[in-house]
């Protein structure tokens, strides 16, 4: 059974060293309390927690899965006694408002402990998370009476949260979507309707569950202009927050049996007359959803980046100690093979999970930074820099992480060979559990479209702006090293790529669905070029003041190198592919589709 062990050095890197948290923090009203001491113990309790009580239950969640029986879903063997040591500890209130019961810290400080969770233990992580995006939206969008009954026993963690879109007929096209909202005389509404795909939709874990339902007024203009949002508990809750006991006429009508995270109650929840209360303006409550489908992509990010580093653990640890062949250069000429590290293709498997793995996470806490100011800043304008900075590259770190997760985890089964095919050693495991992190949050055809659709041609490239002058500015001010110039020509590579696409696309439509996927894992491997020179840089300095740690910096300056020399280069084969045009996709008509 694979040991996961949180990176904390890796993190401190990113931390202190690149994205300097420290500063970040000290001008960030409302921070005080982040102290560098402070962080660093957060951390390595985190680490405690991850390590110790939710990997072990990593392949007893794979293995039990969760149980349906009678409408009563109950989640595997010692899930809830971890969930209990987690609200105990005070982690599901960590980045939420003192005014509710939460210890106020930064949003990104839940997003390095976030990292921990998901590596060790993808599907228990995910019942946390939920609940932050419900808490996050109620405060966002409700009323204060609402707040006041829903927020403190969500941010302590007595009840948990989920987001109810899909219906089995719409999918991704929730325009479509035909759960009814009917409005009571007392202000409330009757919430009719069935939901599909929720995860963590029902379990044993909590004493009340909190949906976040998108549902239609009587009268709403079609698509999704018409949709509504409300809260909707399992149980009905008084003013005052205590729960009836009452059952709200929620009910699960079963759970999945999936490819992966078994041990997430993925439910279809049944609402036949529920009881719910409108969050969001009549009609606008796509708009309002927003808030917990953007928190739960960067989530999402974050699940594809942690289940590389938890796959590129074991199979360093493998290659290490597993003895097979000779190498060219013999580490000990008198045994009769060496360890399969030694070996270029093992090599080559091994630095594209930890050019990832490591990139991921530079990413990932940029955006977690971002978020912060956004939410935080005293400045409109850096408030608004921020939320451009997260339109361009949140589809980009959902879509790019999880697509890269699937092949650094196959590169992880690889590494082990048959080891790896089979159970034993976890690979496989994190195969399958995120292989759903490419679908859920809107499939990553969905993210390219978002991404070159809707963010970058409909502001005619203004989106980019933000980003565009950090990598030219950190280009000027690092002329000299070996990376600028190759990220400087990728940069306007992408540009240039950008502008021809939408030259194309406003005579042809199809041409921006032709080339949004391919667009988006362009762009994905541009944005992870700017973090690893960034990288490389950082190390450069430090290896100057700190020979004590050669290792660690050599190993960052030697990544950064791979990911420009191996990595980087096949943004050359997707330009070459989004060039190529709708017409090789659309000629073929769709009676000819046989087989």
């Amino acid at each position: 059974m694979p040991e996961y062990k949180a990176p904390l050095r890796d993190m401190q890197f990113v931390l202190n060293e690149v994205l300097d948290f420290e500063k970040h923090y000290a001008q960030l009203p409302g921070a005080e309390d982040a102290t560098p001491d402070m962080v660093s113990a957060i951390m390595e309790e985190a680490a405690k927690f991850a390590e110790n009580v939710i990997a072990p239950l990593n392949e007893v969640g794979d293995r039990e899965g969760c149980r349906w029986q009678d409408g009563v879903v109950s989640t595997p063997t010692g899930f809830k006694d971890a969930y209990q040591q987690f609200i105990e500890g005070g982690w599901q209130g960590l980045a939420h408002s003192t005014e509710f019961g939460g210890q106020g810290l930064p949003v990104s400080m839940y997003n390095v402990v976030y990292e921990m969770l998901a590596s060790s233990n993808h599907a228990w992580a995910m019942y946390a998370a939920l609940t932050n995006g419900a808490i996050t939206t109620i405060e966002a969008h409700a009323s204060d009476e609402l707040k006041q009954a829903y927020l403190p026993n969500l941010v302590a963690g007595n009840w948990s949260g989920t987001m109810c879109l899909t219906e089995a007929h719409c999918g991704s096209d929730l325009g479509l979507l035909r759960t009814k909202a009917e409005a009571n005389s007392d202000g409330s509404y009757r919430i009719s309707g069935s939901k599909i795909f929720i995860s963590a939709g029902d379990h044993d874990l909590t004493d009340n569950i909190v949906h976040i339902v998108l549902a239609r007024l009587p009268g709403a203009p079609e698509g999704v202009k018409g949709i509504s949002l409300f809260v909707v508990p399992k149980f009905k809750v008084n003013a005052d927050g205590s729960t009836v006991g009452e059952n709200n006429n929620v009910s699960c009508g079963s759970i999945e049996h999936k490819m992966g995270i078994h041990g997430n109650a993925t439910c279809v929840i049944n609402f036949d007359g529920a009881e719910g209360y409108l969050i969001s303006p009549p009609h606008k409550g796509m708009s309002c959803m927003f808030t917990f489908i953007n928190e739960s992509r960067l989530g999402v990010a974050q699940q594809g980046q942690a289940h590389t580093e938890a796959s590129f653990q074991t199979a360093l640890a493998y290659a290490k100690d597993r003895v097979q062949m000779r190498g060219t250069v013999r580490k000990d000429p008198s045994k009769a093979a060496d360890p399969i590290i030694v070996h270029a293709d093992v090599r080559r498997m091994l630095l594209t999970q930890k050019a990832l793995a490591e990139g991921g996470r530079l990413l990932n806490y940029f955006c977690a930074q971002q978020v912060d100011i956004s939410h935080s800043s005293d400045s409109a304008e850096q408030r608004q820099q921020s939320e451009t900075l997260l339109a361009l590259l949140t589809p980009i770190a959902k879509g790019f992480l999880s697509e890269l997760s699937l092949e650094a985890t196959s590169n992880g089964v690889q590494v082990l060979g048959g080891h790896g095919f089979i159970s034993e050693w976890g690979q496989e495991q994190h195969y399958r559990d995120t292989r759903i992190t490419a679908i859920y949050e809107g499939t990553n055809s969905i993210q390219g479209l978002d991404l070159l659709g809707r963010k970058i041609l409909a502001s005619d490239g203004k989106v980019m702006a933000p980003f565009v002058e950090l990598v030219q500015s950190f280009c000027r001010d690092n002329s000299e090293h070996a990376l600028t110039q190759p990220l400087q020509e990728s940069l306007e590579q992408w540009l240039s790529l950008t502008d021809k696409i939408g030259e194309k696309a406003a005579s042809n439509p199809d041409e921006v669905n032709a080339a949004a996927y391919d667009y988006l894992m362009y762009s994905g491997y541009v944005v992870l070029a700017y973090f690893w020179a960034r990288s490389s840089v950082s190390a450069e300095l430090a290896l100057k003041s700190n020979r004590d740690e050669n290792d660690f910096y050599q190993a960052k300056l030697a990544t950064a190198q791979f990911y420009f020399e191996r990595l980087l280069p096949r943004t050359d084969s997707l330009a070459k592919t989004i060039l190529s045009g709708a017409n090789n996709l659309m000629a073929l008509e769709e009676a000819a589709f046989n087989f």
